[in-house]
């Protein structure tokens, strides 16, 4: 009777996706778990897209959309919170296995508590720890059960340290893979967009902190780029952020960008302005010339200085120069580098020189035959189907 009661008890999955891009990476294995296994209850943390798939979201990314130093401090008590929430719901349902998604400061905390009850962890998408805290590989070394990552070179980085990763491929691949566009003549009428005018795209980020520091200063380069010639502007929302930020800093410019998604921001712009993060990445799948831009608390930075490795801080110049090369592909600004006169220069010297414009898409192209790779979601289904 026991083992009969084993049989029929539904599997349970945990899964933790703590940002945007987080949730939208976790969608692809969970949904094609769920169509394989359609009885498993799947819960945890998420956003929109796990919500559309049935699990059950005991916090949401918007809740978790935490980052710097500083507000990580400022929001300890709220963590504390949630920490004690899910290992209170964890120990309740029993899960038979735990899907962590990059977001490695609560992730690694969850991972050592799933280890202690025998709980296995199944991490997807490793913590950037060849960028910074590269003591957190014993915690990942003691905790994790299987390692999946989407660079080649973390295989290699890994392995020096005694953890075999495995090597899935680059989920933004797979998930621009199937995506299609309209012509670009087509797009431009159906926008009302003058056919003779460039298309610069502006990607402001998916955070609310990062759209108040950056927004403005790439809506202050986009006046000055439309001064030096016909310029039709693109931006991409975060359909996370409320349209009232986006909206308040474009009056004060006084411009007038066209709205449309980000995937089309990236297929159609002649050049993208973008603040660091995934969209970068996505970038480059889509070979666009880009400027990179960042900037945090002053406090924050003097921090990160200290304590990342890295030359370059975009995904696209990692993937495209190497892990601790000093070139770049694309140009980053970072902290008072981000203003109006900065970016527009910047801009200027991709968009009024094709061989530059030329060059960068050819290095992007070449960047992301590295990322390409069987289906990832697929892969990381069967791996917790192994443990399911």
């Amino acid at each position: 009777m026991m083992q009969l009661q084993q049989q029929t008890r539904q599997k349970k999955l945990f899964v933790l996706a703590g940002e945007v891009s987080g949730d939208l990476h976790a969608a692809g294995p969970v949904r094609m778990l769920l169509e394989e296994r359609p009885d498993t209850r799947v819960f945890g943390v998420g956003g929109e897209k796990l919500r559309e798939l049935g699990v059950e979201l005991l916090y949401t990314t918007d809740q978790m959309s935490i980052m710097g130093f500083v507000e990580v401090i400022r929001q300890a008590g709220f963590l504390r919170k949630v920490i004690r929430e899910l290992k209170q719901a964890v120990k309740r349902e029993r899960p038979d296995v735990a899907l962590l998604i990059d977001y490695p400061g609560l992730n690694l905390h969850m991972a050592a508590f799933f280890h202690e009850l025998g709980i296995p962890v199944i991490y997807y998408i490793s913590p950037q720890i060849w960028a910074w805290k590269e003591r957190r590989v014993e915690k990942i070394r003691a905790y994790v059960d299987r390692l999946l990552v989407i660079f080649d070179f973390e295989v290699e980085f890994y392995a020096r340290h005694g953890v075999k990763a495995e090597f899935v491929g680059n989920p933004v691949v797979e998930e621009l893979a199937d995506l299609k566009f309209p012509s670009r003549s087509q797009f431009v009428e159906r926008m009302g967009i003058d056919r003779q005018a460039r298309l610069v795209g502006l990607l402001p980020g998916s955070r609310a902190q990062e759209i108040e520091k950056i927004f403005p200063r790439m809506l202050g380069a986009a006046v000055r780029i439309q001064q030096s010639g016909k310029t039709a502007f693109l931006l991409g929302m975060s359909p996370q952020i409320d349209v009232s930020i986006y909206e308040n800093h474009i009056l004060a410019a006084g411009l007038e960008p066209v709205i449309c998604s980000s995937y089309e921001v990236m297929n159609y712009s002649d050049l993208v302005l973008v603040t660091s993060g995934t969209a970068t990445l996505e970038s480059l799948c889509f070979g666009v010339p880009m400027v990179v831009l960042y900037r945090m608390a002053p406090l924050n930075y003097l921090i990160g200085q200290w304590l990342v490795r890295l030359k370059n801080i975009s995904l696209a110049n990692i993937v495209s120069c190497g892990l601790h090369s000093e070139r770049q592909l694309v140009p980053e600004l970072l902290q008072d580098r981000v203003n109006a006169d900065e970016i527009s220069r910047a801009a200027l010297g991709i968009l009024e020189e094709p061989r530059v414009s030329s060059q960068m898409r050819q290095g992007l192209c070449d960047a992301r035959s590295r990322l390409s790779s069987d289906s990832p979601s697929r892969h990381v289904a069967a791996v917790l189907l192994e443990y399911l």
